[in-house]
């Protein structure tokens, strides 16, 4: 893709995940090579930036990792964060990511990292008490070597702390999320109704 924009002054956008990385931090991740493929081109006439997402990009119509702890706690019979509840998640609105994402598109900057990051770190404790409220069930620690075990596959990413900044982002490119944030979202109670089939 990227060859065949150079010489255009055209954008091309590749997407990542935060990490505990700032704008200004290369990728350590498995994304790393993608990232570093696309800022090359920065050099070839084309406008490359790489848009970085935190670990929950939330709202009405989301089903990624939020479902999958809300089920999880359906399933146990309680809301269940790891340890002491300490380690963090950053998080977006995905109305703000969308914002981010067209700003970033039609930004005049190339090779640059824009981080999409509203509520910089969001306690798994704080988390797993909106779910707990929302589903009316009990809330309570386990152990992180029981994590795997109790959430699966998101056992031990829901353990690592992972906290993320903006800063440089709303500074540069002028963005600022305006809608609610995690736990106020999960608190509007969308995440908790049934899903209906529309077959």
């Amino acid at each position: 893709m990227g060859e065949t924009l150079v010489g255009t002054d055209r954008p091309l956008l590749v997407t990542a995940g935060t990490g505990r990385a700032t704008e200004d931090d290369a990728a350590t991740s498995l994304r790393a090579a993608s990232e570093a493929m696309a800022l090359s081109f920065a050099d070839k006439g084309v406008r490359p930036a790489v848009v970085r997402f935190p670990t929950t990009v939330h709202g009405r119509g989301d089903h990624g990792f939020l479902h999958v702890l809300i089920d999880t706690a359906r399933r146990h019979g309680f809301s269940a964060y790891p340890g002491d509840g300490s380690n963090r998640w950053a998080a977006v609105h995905r109305l703000d990511a969308a914002r981010l994402f067209r700003l970033a598109l039609e930004s005049r900057m190339g090779g640059v990292r824009w981080h999409c990051v509203a509520d910089d770190g969001v306690s798994t404790r704080e988390i797993a008490e909106a779910i707990g409220r929302g589903l009316g069930l009990p809330v309570r620690s386990i152990g992180p070597a029981k994590a795997g075990e109790h959430f699966g596959f998101l056992g031990a990413f829901f353990s690592m702390d992972l906290p993320s900044t903006s800063a440089r982002t709303r500074e540069r490119l002028g963005w600022e999320p305006v809608e609610v944030g995690l736990i106020a979202d999960l608190a509007e109670g969308h995440y908790f109704e049934p899903v209906t089939s529309t077959v």
